[in-house]
């Protein structure tokens, strides 16, 4: 179990931001990171071209070692639909075949396979809630194994659903596409920095992460792993940066076949951001010295209390097999009150509504007082 990490962010003591799943706060030294490198663009005679490179490969490094791949398995890129777009682009989907997703899965997630499942004559099918109930619960890994057929070309889903965190097993889905000839798309954006994964294991053929979020860092940046048999794919741009010979400036009017080494070839344009990646590049850092199933395990144990504490309120949770530790998504088991949000809000707190679920996500920076808060406003909320 990690300690407390409240004071390392910016987190006034009469906040309670249980919100992470939205959009993480910013550790007080990736902000610093994040204002240095504004001071340093002030001086642009202090960025040399070696300084296009170096960052941004650290970075590439250190997410590559969150989910067990290699750096040259990696791309940088600013967002999820641009990743989504990527994977889209270079799959194979025949007229007649289909892309399975899930119902109310991310936007981001579904509609750069609608336009290719337009253009290619294919069908985007969504799992339905009510098809993946299993004893009353929410199973979507075992709706997705049923569903998957000789007619699936791409699975596209989620580690964890963005509304109430059911888990997916990402391995098995692996195992059963693999076996049907059907290629796996994963955005962990949920999950990536809080919850183990090892490519290796899962073996996706792409897989997306946005860094805003569980990865503590800015908005606007995100990395795609690409296996190595679509890394000799077209990128969504083509940029300088990617093509080989990059780093001699004098001669980037020798135009280049080649490109950079493994997915380097699908960075994004301006992948070198010289505010934005310290600041990711800080934040990574920092997960990699706590520790990935560290983090999982002490968040589990919040969650959980939240769920028990909740219970008497009449609020219920996916149970903890079929959900991420970090993740509790709690059900009113009808639509939420309508201005709850707006007056967890007036006294502080922070959560969100996702479907009909309340998403409740913490971090590390959350403490027992945050907990006791959110379980007082919402018995005077519910009045109960």
């Amino acid at each position: 179990m990690i300690p407390n990490q409240r004071h390392l962010f910016d987190m006034p003591d009469d906040i309670a931001y249980l919100n992470c799943a939205y959009m993480s706060p910013l550790m007080h030294k990736v902000q610093d990171a994040g204002n240095r490198a504004i001071a340093q663009k002030g001086r642009p005679w202090t960025i040399t071209p070696v300084d296009f490179f170096t960052t941004s490969e650290r970075a590439r490094g250190l997410f590559a070692r969150l989910i067990g791949a290699a750096a040259d398995d990696i791309a940088i890129i600013p967002s999820v639909s641009y990743g989504i777009t990527l994977a889209a682009a270079n799959l194979p989907l025949a007229a007649g075949s289909h892309v399975l997703c899930l119902e109310e899965q991310f936007p981001s997630n579904i509609y750069p396979w609608l336009r290719r499942a337009e253009t290619e004559g294919a069908e985007l099918r969504l799992i339905r809630r009510a098809d993946a109930q299993r004893e009353g619960h929410t199973d979507w890994t075992g709706a997705l194994l049923d569903a998957i057929d000789e007619r699936t070309a791409i699975v596209a889903v989620p580690n964890c659903h963005w509304t109430d965190g059911a888990l997916i097993d990402v391995e098995a889905l692996g195992r059963k596409a693999r076996a049907h000839g059907a290629a796996l798309v994963l955005d962990i954006t949920q999950s990536g920095g809080v919850l183990p994964i090892d490519v290796a294991a899962v073996r996706p053929d792409f897989l997306i992460c946005a860094t805003y979020k569980w990865l503590l860092g800015p908005y606007a940046m995100g990395f795609a792993y690409a296996a190595p048999q679509w890394q000799q794919g077209r990128p969504v741009e083509e940029g300088w940066i990617t093509r080989a010979g990059s780093e001699n400036f004098a001669r980037l009017v020798d135009y280049q076949d080649d490109y950079q080494p493994g997915a380097r070839r699908f960075d994004m344009g301006e992948r070198s951001n010289f505010q934005l990646m310290p600041m990711v590049e800080t934040a990574l850092a920092q997960i990699h010295e706590w520790g990935v199933a560290n983090i999982q395990t002490t968040l589990a144990g919040i969650t959980a209390e939240i769920e028990s504490r909740t219970a008497p309120l009449g609020l219920t949770a996916p149970p903890t097999h079929l959900r991420a530790g970090h993740y509790l998504g709690l059900s009113f088991g009808g639509p939420p009150p309508e201005n709850l949000l707006a007056e967890l809000a007036a006294e502080h707190i922070y959560a969100s509504i996702r479907g009909d679920s309340m998403r409740v996500t913490p971090h590390l920076y959350n403490n027992a007082h945050d907990i006791d808060r959110l379980i007082s406003a919402l018995e005077r909320t519910l009045g109960r």
